[in-house]
């Protein structure tokens, strides 16, 4: 039952896949590790789907041929394995390199699918049973099928060991994380699948040294199975997985966004002129209608401007009087200063917020250089904004000033 969950999974996936990078082969007909990369999510879907045991039968009977699905399947390995080395190989290597690499592994791995198809026909599967698992079980029991399972085995590790060499060596060139991580986890998936190998070979052993080595099925067909399925997702990987960081950064910047709210509409409500798209409803204000990179960009510039004009308004005496009364450090550079800076000018009315020819003497902070550090160093200033306005100091601050 897992074993034919897994399987209907591993097709699905390994079609799913192709359909997604197929748009891509069509603008890019010239990419050959484009076509091998196709290749390959094509072939390992149809590894999986044509041995479904819903389908083998009747694909057998369309064709007149017992078990021609262990063919296809095998075929199908043996191709997308062929397919893995052309991609790794162009990724890895010079262009002028890579295409004779990539011939010569082709040509080799073309020969030996030659091999095992004229073999295939030679000593076929000489047991038939309802399932693949099983019938490839009662086969290798004979000699001719347990020689041809061996060589279609040592085809298999050979590619997958060659792929566990060459993913390793490009996650070192790679420049890019998620290539890294779609790498790395080829590697394992490619170590999974050797792990079917040596447990299949086992089994085909235990046939000639007689012991029952039946017990391993489960061993080798979950871990060709994962394996496969970790293949092709570390092949997509760095298709998908950068959306997923432009995901991660529009929700932090948009959290960002509205931690500064606060702030943002308080200096907004005291100076108007600040925003460059003055709020039309709360609810645009809530869900900004431009990227979210963008509007938090603006609210910061906003957010300073505002800053700057009402900073001409209070004195360092003024400042300094407030803080002690509070009962708050009297630094005037730190979150809480700016915040304290902001809520002191905003608790008198209006009309007494005049210029003050000794407002210089405060001294300000320089912005940062990096602009996520002064996201960082605003949303502190909007959570010390936040609590000193639910302490309502204002009439204490209005007095003060006044």
């Amino acid at each position: 039952m897992i074993y034919a969950i897994l399987a209907w999974v591993c097709a699905f996936v390994g079609l799913a896949a192709f359909a997604y990078r197929l748009p891509d082969l069509l603008r890019r007909r010239h990419d050959v590790a484009l076509w091998a990369l196709c290749t390959y999510f094509l072939c390992s879907g149809i590894s999986f789907l044509v041995d479904l045991d819903l389908l083998r039968l009747h694909i057998s009977a369309f064709f007149g041929l017992p078990n021609i699905t262990s063919l296809i399947t095998q075929a199908a390995v043996v191709v997308l394995t062929a397919a893995q080395q052309v991609v790794l190989v162009y990724w890895s290597s010079p262009p002028a390199e890579a295409r004779r690499m990539a011939r010569n592994r082709v040509l080799v791995f073309g020969g030996a699918l030659a091999v095992l198809v004229a073999s295939s026909f030679a000593v076929g599967p000489v047991a038939h049973s309802e399932t693949a698992t099983s019938t490839i079980l009662l086969s290798i029991q004979h000699g001719g099928y347990a020689l041809y399972m061996s060589f279609y085995l040592l085809i298999c590790a050979v590619g997958q060991f060659e792929t566990v060499r060459l993913s390793l060596r490009f996650t070192t060139m790679a420049n890019r994380q998620w290539l890294k991580v779609g790498m790395r986890t080829v590697t394992v998936g490619a170590s999974m699948i050797l792990v079917y190998c040596v447990t299949r070979g086992v089994q085909i052993a235990g046939t000639r040294l007689d012991f029952d080595g039946s017990a391993l099925d489960p061993v080798q067909w979950t871990a060709g199975s994962v394996g496969a399925l970790l293949q092709i997702a570390g092949w997509t990987i760095p298709s998908w997985g950068i959306r997923i960081t432009r995901a991660r950064g529009w929700a932090r910047s948009y959290r960002s966004y509205r931690r500064l709210r606060p702030l943002w509409w308080a200096l907004y409500q005291a100076s108007p002129d600040i925003a460059l798209d003055p709020p039309r409803s709360w609810l645009r204000d809530l869900v900004p209608p431009r990227d979210p990179h963008y509007s938090l960009y603006r609210r910061v510039i906003e957010i300073r401007d505002g800053q700057l004009i009402l900073r001409t308004s209070l004195s360092l005496e003024d400042f300094a009087r407030v803080a002690r009364c509070l009962g708050l450090p009297e630094d005037p550079t730190s979150p809480l200063g700016e915040a304290l800076q902001v809520r002191a000018v905003l608790s008198r009315p209006a009309e007494e917020r005049a210029e003050r020819a000794d407002a210089s003497e405060i001294p300000a902070r320089p912005p940062y250089e990096d602009f996520r550090d002064e996201v960082e160093w605003l949303s502190q200033v909007a959570s010390s904004f936040n609590r000193l306005s639910q302490g309502r100091p204002g009439p204490v601050d209005a007095g003060l000033l006044s």
